[in-house]
């Protein structure tokens, strides 16, 4: 089996000859550029820079050599746009916080501050204020709140309208001419990163990508204003779905059908114990939104269709398929409620699982060789049986987690079986 046919069969519930992988296709399935970069080394293939395809986060860039030694069987087709509003291209030397020498756009223009820190201007922008800071000694940027004063008795949505936009024209040629020739040349399972049904993502509340975002932008009183000032906030949220679907048309004409996944959003609804929100906030809020969003990618299209939300997601999860997302990204099976077995048993017809496979927080980083794969057997067996499962850490791999356990990792799933 090759990686397309073992994507598509486990997007089946059928199972395949092992679980098929993802590492990399989007920036929630990723690896931190300092842990890329001593990986490959350890597979022998190299020591030259990481290029830091997501700078936000500063994720890594796979290359065909590493996908092909870790057995990834899938890759991704990202807006060549980042978090920070400029474009990935013009790639220029930049030494990471740890040492790890990169190459990053050639927008990406940071200063340092009196404290070490780190700085970054959306656009690359330096008469904006910095929209971004990777603390000294850090390992990823946090985004600055850069909000004007608040008048509640004139808040528009439409203030948030720059951060939704139609593609372009040089977009939609990247989109049509990058799936072209990747679904060609490979025989990989692509990922579209569409990523514009995030309604009301808390990453982009910011702005980070903007020079001046206007608005709410700040994410504490984001939460309060679900509440207090909810038709303004379903102001916001219908300007961005309807954008979101005019996209979706133009998306769909360029990708055709040589997509297997498309990425839909990355709104996050759970913390470690609980939802962020009630069921009925979300029902009200986001469900009608998302379900008109995923039906027409249904009606319109081959495409499953992912959803991103960490954390503690269960109450939720009957509204999400209720809503028409077909796959359950990444699994925090760490979370209250978030058991495996248990969401294979009450799920495993109606969701896939793309993820699970091994606790970032806590095995992967900190657990022994021995540790990992016994995790790693374990959750294979649970969430492989039937298929319905694409085999990916729980989030990204995170900086400073041991080459050996991530070697191990990879090594345990290439050789597993559904039981």
């Amino acid at each position: 089996m090759n990686g397309r046919e073992r994507v598509r069969k486990a997007l089946r519930h059928e199972e395949t000859d092992r679980p098929p992988i993802d590492l990399g296709s989007t920036p929630v399935t990723g690896i931190a550029a300092s842990t890329y970069y001593r990986v490959r080394k350890a597979l022998g293939l190299g020591d030259h820079p990481v290029t830091v395809g997501e700078p936000f986060q500063i994720l890594a860039e796979l290359e065909e050599p590493v996908r092909r030694a870790l057995g990834v069987d899938t890759v991704g087709i990202w807006n060549p746009t980042n978090m920070f509003g400029f474009r990935n291209e013009g790639w220029k030397p930049w030494t990471l916080p740890d040492g790890t020498p990169g190459l990053v756009p050639r927008d990406f223009q940071v200063d340092v501050d009196e404290r070490g820190d780190t700085l970054i201007y959306p656009k690359g922008d330096r008469t904006a204020k910095p929209s971004g800071r990777l603390p000294k000694g850090g390992y990823y940027f946090d985004s600055i709140v850069r909000q004007d004063p608040i008048d509640e008795d004139r808040l528009d949505p439409r203030d948030w309208s720059e951060q939704f936009e139609p593609f372009s024209d040089e977009d939609l040629r990247y989109f049509e001419d990058t799936s072209t020739r990747l679904y060609r040349e490979t025989d990989y399972a692509l990922v579209g990163n569409f990523w514009q049904g995030g309604i009301g993502d808390i990453a982009h509340v910011p702005g980070p990508g903007l020079t001046h975002p206007k608005g709410l932008r700040d994410p504490n009183l984001w939460y309060e204003y679900l509440l207090t000032h909810t038709d303004y906030i379903q102001g916001i949220f219908d300007i961005q779905a309807d954008v979101a679907l005019r996209n979706l048309e133009l998306y769909r004409q360029v990708m055709g059908d040589r997509i297997e996944v498309v990425v839909m959003s990355g709104t996050d609804f759970g913390g470690q114990q609980r939802p962020l929100c009630s069921p009925k906030l979300f029902d009200l809020l986001w469900k009608p939104l998302y379900k008109k969003l995923n039906d027409w990618v249904h009606r319109n299209t081959p495409w499953r269709i992912f959803f991103h939300s960490c954390g503690a997601v269960a109450p939720l999860l009957d509204a999400f398929v209720e809503a028409g997302v077909d796959i359950l990204n990444p699994v925090q099976c760490s979370a209250a409620g978030m058991d495996p077995a248990t969401l294979k048993a009450k799920y495993g017809d109606k969701l896939v699982f793309w993820g699970g496979g091994v606790d970032t927080q806590r095995t992967l980083p900190f657990g022994t060789v021995d540790e990992v794969r016994a995790q790693v057997r374990e959750r294979v067996r649970i969430f492989g049986e039937g298929g319905g499962f694409v085999f990916n850490t729980v989030h990204n791999i995170q900086a400073r987690t041991p080459t050996e356990n991530v070697l191990a990792m990879y090594e345990e799933v290439r050789a597993s079986a559904p039981a």
